[in-house]
């Protein structure tokens, strides 16, 4: 199996019961997760060696969070601990035409003042065959941006294939930033993860006539986007999660991937996922899906498949984390989504 390291913020994540609003609420479901996080735990459940590289406050709060990964086999042993506090984000959870709502409150949190210094990026890279991070860093602070491109040097010193999800965030940066942090960071991306959102405003290309809140996809207008990026940047692959929102709890979810050596263009078979459990970390189990494939030797198309299976199942859990198997996600990328009971 491979060593994957990922990079990034783990947060304290309150959401509201039963689809209640914020006002409503009298208590709050608690879990932990974020970006990088929650593709760590993916691959962990893949059977992945997984390193997940933070920094928390030294505080129990901060060792609930690093106790929620070690329970689910994700290396911690290159976490800091210090600052001031753990990140935490409020979660209204829609329901029908009515969106899910988030709140943030990571404002001065331990990685947003992390420094090189916290960490042996030599050691957390040695014998790593893949990186991962996202867009999400970067926008923390100035100074997890700095860092950020710290540990793309690193690894790409030890050979480290990288990949990136672009994961644009309006609550943590203009559009504008991100397309000036961002553009730097891509020379170091081998594998770029988005969605027709992320790929605007993070890189400035648009995907044609797409517009998910209509339902109008226009696949030649990925593939389109897709050369120029990958002539900009020489991504070997560029990918994008196609997900079309009929409501918060019914969603087409689908992909498509470009190869930049053989010019191949690829839509993956489409899910219709309904009701819609919890949406939150929809991405990220689609990122650690398609990265457990390509570690695992498969072809593109393959890896693109088990990737948007992966992600079809996360819908169905409460929680930022994907907590199938392996063998769960290949019975329905091989035609099994009935949902009989298993006896």
């Amino acid at each position: 199996m491979s060593k994957i390291v990922t990079m990034g913020e783990i947060m304290l994540r309150l959401s509201t019961p039963n689809n209640e609003r914020f006002i409503q609420a009298d208590e709050f479901d608690v879990c932990y997760g974020g970006g990088e996080a929650n593709v760590a735990v993916s691959l962990a459940n893949y059977g992945h060696q997984t390193e997940f590289v933070t920094k928390v406050p030294k505080n129990p709060i901060g060792e609930c969070a690093v106790a929620s990964l070690r329970k689910l086999n994700v290396g911690t042993k290159y976490i800091a601990r210090g600052g001031e506090r753990l990140g935490i984000y409020y979660l209204e959870s829609g329901s029908a035409m009515r969106p899910s709502n988030v709140v943030y409150d990571r404002a001065h949190s331990s990685i947003s003042t992390a420094t090189a210094e916290d960490f042996d990026f030599d050691a957390i890279f040695k014998d790593a065959d893949w990186f991962h991070f996202t867009g999400i860093t970067p926008a923390v602070s100035d100074q997890a941006a700095e860092l950020t491109e710290i540990a793309l040097k690193a690894a790409k010193a030890h050979g480290v294939k990288v990949s990136c999800d672009l994961n644009f965030r309006k609550k943590l940066w203009s559009s504008e930033k991100a397309q000036k942090v961002m553009s730097n960071l891509m020379q170091y991306v081998d594998v770029c993860i988005g969605n027709e959102e992320d790929a605007e405003k993070v890189l400035g290309f648009k995907p044609g006539k797409t517009d998910v809140t209509s339902g109008e996809l226009e696949l030649a207008g990925y593939k389109s986007i897709f050369e120029q990026m990958v002539e900009k940047f020489n991504f070997e692959y560029v990918i994008s999660s196609l997900r079309v929102s009929h409501s918060a709890s019914d969603n087409g979810w689908s992909a498509c991937i470009y190869k930049r050596d053989t010019k191949e263009f690829y839509h993956s078979k489409e899910y219709r996922i309904h009701p819609i459990v919890d949406r939150v970390g929809g991405g990220d189990s689609f990122a650690g899906g398609v990265i457990c494939g390509f570690c695992d030797g498969k072809d593109f198309k393959s890896a693109l498949e088990f990737g948007v299976a992966a992600s079809a199942l996360k819908h169905t859990i409460p929680g930022d984390a994907n907590l199938v198997t392996r063998e769960e996600v290949d019975a329905l990328a091989g035609g099994d989504g009935s949902g009989r009971v298993q006896r």
